[in-house]
């Protein structure tokens, strides 16, 4: 007997996940009756308010169906803990009431949808298939208004950079072409220092911004290549060293031999470069600033010490978030975008690594890099 080929549109189908729908309801015939009609669909039931809350709080619910009258917390006060929740969350309402305040309590809580009782199990199936129609065009304007935000305030970041070594090369200028200065004075040639160090600075802005716009685009995955991490970490610090400005800045860096990793070079020099200068940037000039590179069990394990400034507890979490710096004289005045350890993050994220940051203000940070091995 010959077999009939699957069409290949049907095995795509099978293969998707499928959408979850939780069905709040205190009468089991309901949700037995509801869970039929939506066969095509992974169901999940909850007899009331805060079974619901604990089952939704473990993840992965798409659409929430759910009665208006129950026992403890009823359904309009379900909508509103939900909505706190996930604000992007479709609700449908089942109501046995047409009365007018309970349509308007449910629509003040940002219901979605309105299904009456006795129920149609057509009209309940259509309800559910709209829902999630609305539920990927909320999540969609939801990251398009995110991504608005982001861009605001990385407009409003470049600005403030930029503004303050502008300014100050601005005036000197103006002062220069108005003779206040006497080039064979002292406090010009401290000037003019200070001036080379703010162009210096602006170049560097402008090649950050440059290394930023390409390596963040961290969708288009990795081009994976052979690389040497002993070469490129004794380049980094050479590097690094010298742009840092701090002749008593000390260095080290101890190593096993490592066999080759396969690594998106331009991202992973991304990564240690902005950890390593972070640790350089917060030493002071006589600090030390130490690197190790050594295997662990089936990962190597780069380990960037300092005995710099430290970084405080409770800003610890927020390190790796988009913009953040630690500013531990609440200057205003820290240098570079606040993207740096973000993006590392997420590049190491994308080699199956992991970074992690242990600091004590006063005693220095130890930055912890690890990434797999190519299997034996």
């Amino acid at each position: 007997m010959l077999e009939m080929n699957q069409n290949p549109a049907m095995e795509l189908v099978q293969e998707l996940p499928r959408k979850t729908i939780l069905i709040v309801d205190d009468e089991a015939i309901i949700r037995d009756l509801c869970a039929r009609a939506l066969k095509g669909y992974r169901v999940l039931e909850a007899a009331e308010g805060e079974e619901a809350l604990l089952i939704f709080e473990q993840g992965g619910i798409d659409v929430i169906l759910t009665d208006v009258m129950m026992p403890g917390m009823g359904g309009i006060e379900l909508l509103k803990r939900l909505k706190e929740l996930e604000p992007t969350l479709v609700v449908i309402v089942m109501t046995g009431f047409a009365e007018k305040d309970v349509v308007l309590n449910a629509l003040k809580a940002d219901a979605d949808d309105f299904i009456t009782k006795p129920l149609n199990l057509l009209q309940l199936k259509t309800a559910v298939d709209n829902a999630l129609v609305k539920k990927a065009l909320k999540e969609e304007l939801a990251n398009l208004k995110s991504l608005d935000r982001l861009k605001t305030n990385f407009l409003s970041l470049i600005s403030h950079k930029f503004r303050t070594p502008i300014t100050a090369i601005s005036l000197f200028l103006q002062n220069l072409a108005s003779g206040v200065y006497d080039c064979e004075d002292e406090t010009f040639r401290k000037n003019l220092q200070l001036i080379y160090h703010e162009a210096w600075y602006l170049e560097r802005l402008v090649a950050e911004l440059l290394a930023f716009s390409q390596v963040m685009d961290t969708g288009r995955g990795l081009k994976l290549e052979p690389c040497n991490l002993e070469v490129l970490i004794i380049q980094l610090l050479q590097e690094i060293k010298a742009a840092s400005g701090k002749a008593g800045l000390e260095t080290s860096f101890s190593h096993e031999q490592l066999p080759p990793l396969l690594l998106d070079r331009e991202k992973i020099t991304f990564a240690l470069r902005h950890v390593i200068d972070n640790a350089c940037k917060f030493s002071g000039d006589g600090g030390t600033v130490d690197v190790s590179l050594a295997q662990a069990g089936a990962n190597c394990r780069i380990v960037v010490s300092d005995n710099g400034i430290g970084i405080a507890r409770e800003d610890l979490p927020k390190i790796f978030e988009k913009f953040y710096q630690v500013d531990v004289g609440r200057t205003g005045q820290i240098k570079g975008f606040g993207l740096g350890l973000y993006y590392a993050k997420e590049f190491i994220r994308l080699h199956g690594g992991t970074i992690t940051v242990d600091s004590e203000p006063g005693k220095g940070t130890r930055v912890t890099i690890s990434l797999p091995l190519p299997a034996a």
